[in-house]
C-alpha cells in the first residue's frame, strides 16, 4: 500500500461573486480570479490534486461546477468567499457535490489602508476597492444557509497571506482528508477471535464499514500456518538479518527463537502482500503444543516490523484499537498499542504501555529484544519487544462505541518524559498531562472507551478534530 505522505486526494476549489458587479466595477472579476490563483498554487503546494472551477457567479455556473466535482471525486471543496455573492449561487455547488465543505473566509490584507482608500477621487473606485475586501460579509448568509440545508460545514477565517494560524488550520483540514480518504480504502485484516471475556473490545464491524469505509478482511490461521510452511531458508536468513538491524537483540535470546520469529514475520509478510492489508487485528490460542499456538506465540517480533512500516497491528483482536493506529500512522504521527499500566503520584505521570507489537518506528532510541518464559494471560513463550515512544509531545485516541452504537473519537495530548520504566520486555512510557494523573485517568474514563488505545507522537488533536467532523464522527478532547 503506498505510504500515507504519498497519497494525493482531489480537492475542489471555487470562488463566488455577483454577476452583475463586473460591469459596474472594472478590474474586480480579474482581481478576484488573481486572489483565487495564489489560493489555487497555496493549495498544490500540500500535495493535492487542485479542480478548480474558477469564479462561480450564477445559479447555471453552480450546477455546472457541481458536476465537474462530482465527475472528478473530489474528497472535499474549499469554498472561496471572493466577495458578497448571493447564496443561491452557492447552495447548488454543495448540495449536489455532497462533500464535506470548508469555507475560506480570507482577506487579500490584514487591514485596509483607510487613509489611501479615502483619498480616491471616484466614490465608484471606492465601492469596488472595498468589494475586493468584503469577503465576511456573505459569510453569515452562507452559514444560515448551509445549516437550513443540513449541509455540514467548515470555516477558516484570516488573511490570503502571511497568516500562520489560517493556512496551518486549511493543511490540517487537507492532511484530515488525505486521512479519511486512506481509511475509506484500507484493508483491514482480522486473524483469529476476540479475547473471551474482554467484553470492552467487542465492536460492531458493520458500523467500522459505515464510519470509515473500511473494507473487513476475515484472514484464516491455517492460511497463516500454510504460508509458514512455505517458508524457505533463505527467507529466513534474510528477516533474521532484518531483525538485527532493527533491534536491539540482548545477548540472552535464543538463536532457535531468532530464528523463529523469522520464519513466522515472513508468512506474515506474504499474508498481508496478498490480501493488501494497511492494518490487522489479531488474537488466538488454540490447543496447548499444535502448530497454531506456535505460530501466534512467535508473532511480535513480525507484526512489531509491520507496525513500523506504516501496517499498524492490534492485539486481542481490538479492531477499535486497529483502526485508532491506522488513523495515527496515518497523519505520520506512528500510533503504539496502548494500556494504562501504572500511575505514579510523586512524579505525577502515568506509565502506558503494552505487551505484543510496537510501534517501533516512534521509539526512543533502538527497541530491545527481550526472551520471555510467559506472555501473561496468553499462551506460548518466546521474543517480546521493550521499547518507550520518544520523549516529547504525543497524542492518544480511542476509536470508542457508545451505548447506541455509534463509534466516537477521544483524544488527549500529552508530553511523554524521561525517568524508569518496567522492564518487563513490554512496551511502555511515561505520560505527563496537563490535567494531572488524577484528573486524566477520571476524564479519560467517564467517557466510557475500552481499556486500549494508541500514542502517537506529537500534538495532533486538532487535526483528528477535523477528520471527525470530516466523516461526522464526535471527537471529545479529553486535554
Amino acid at each position: 500500500m503506498a505510504h500515507p505522505k504519498n497519497a494525493t486526494i482531489k480537492v475542489g476549489l471555487f470562488g463566488i461573486g455577483l454577476d452583475v458587479y463586473w460591469p459596474q466595477f472594472e478590474g474586480l472579476r480579474e482581481r478576484l480570479l488573481g486572489y483565487q490563483g495564489s489560493i489555487r498554487d497555496k493549495l498544490n503546494h500540500f500535495g493535492v490534486e487542485v479542480v478548480d472551477c474558477g469564479l462561480v457567479d450564477t445559479p447555471e455556473k453552480a450546477r455546472e461546477s457541481a458536476l465537474l466535482f462530482k465527475q472528478e471525486d473530489v474528497q472535499m471543496i474549499f469554498l472561496y468567499v471572493s466577495t458578497y455573492a448571493l447564496s443561491s449561487t452557492v447552495l447548488p455547488v454543495v448540495q449536489k457535490a455532497n462533500v464535506p465543505v470548508v469555507v475560506l473566509n480570507l482577506q487579500p490584507v490584514r487591514a485596509i489602508d483607510y487613509k489611501n482608500f479615502n483619498r480616491l477621487d471616484d466614490r465608484t473606485k471606492m465601492t469596488g476597492e472595498w468589494l475586493a475586501h468584503c469577503q465576511a460579509c456573505a459569510v453569515p448568509e452562507i452559514a444560515n444557509v448551509f445549516n437550513r440545508a443540513r449541509v455540514r460545514f467548515h470555516q477558516v477565517t484570516g488573511t490570503l497571506h502571511d497568516d500562520p494560524i489560517a493556512w496551518g488550520q486549511i493543511g490540517d483540514w487537507i492532511k484530515a482528508g488525505r486521512v479519511a480518504h486512506l481509511m475509506s480504502n484500507n484493508r483491514l485484516g482480522l486473524l483469529g477471535h476476540y479475547y473471551s471475556g474482554m467484553l470492552d473490545i467487542y465492536s460492531d464491524l458493520t458500523q467500522h464499514a459505515a464510519c470509515f469505509g473500511t473494507h473487513i478482511e476475515h484472514v484464516e490461521m491455517c492460511e497463516l500456518k500454510a504460508r509458514w510452511d512455505e517458508t524457505t531458508g533463505t527467507q529466513i536468513d534474510e528477516k533474521v538479518k532484518e531483525i538485527y538491524s532493527h533491534f536491539d537483540v540482548l545477548p540472552d535470546c535464543s538463536s532457535e527463537d531468532i530464528r523463529e520469529a523469522a520464519r513466522t514475520a515472513c508468512a506474515l509478510d506474504t499474508m498481508v502482500e496478498s490480501h493488501d492489508l494497511g492494518s490487522l487485528a489479531y488474537f488466538y490460542e488454540g490447543q496447548p503444543g499444535n502448530a497454531y499456538e506456535r505460530i501466534i506465540s512467535s508473532v511480535i517480533v513480525g507484526n512489531s516490523l509491520l507496525t513500523a512500516r506504516g501496517v499498524p497491528v492490534a492485539g486481542e483482536y481490538e479492531v477499535k484499537n486497529a483502526q485508532a493506529m491506522k488513523i495515527m500512522d496515518s497523519f505520520g504521527a506512528g500510533g503504539s498499542f496502548t494500556e494504562f499500566y501504572a500511575m505514579d503520584f510523586d512524579d505525577d505521570i502515568l506509565i502506558m504501555g503494552h505487551d505484543g507489537p510496537g510501534h517501533t518506528a516512534i521509539a526512543e532510541g533502538k527497541t530491545r529484544l527481550k526472551p520471555l518464559d510467559v506472555f501473561h494471560g496468553k499462551v506460548g513463550r518466546g521474543l517480546s519487544v521493550e521499547m518507550s515512544v520518544k520523549q516529547g509531545p504525543v497524542t492518544a485516541l480511542s476509536v470508542v462505541q457508545d451505548v447506541d452504537g455509534n463509534l466516537k473519537f477521544l483524544v488527549a495530548e500529552a508530553e511523554a518524559v524521561s525517568g524508569p520504566i518496567l522492564e518487563i520486555g513490554n512496551t511502555n512510557s511515561r505520560y505527563r498531562f496537563a490535567l494531572g494523573v488524577r484528573g486524566f485517568v477520571d476524564a479519560w474514563c467517564s467517557h466510557g472507551p475500552a481499556h486500549h488505545c494508541a500514542i502517537g507522537v506529537g500534538h495532533i488533536a486538532s487535526r483528528i478534530q477535523k477528520l471527525g467532523a470530516l466523516l461526522g464522527m464526535e471527537t471529545i478532547r479529553v486535554c
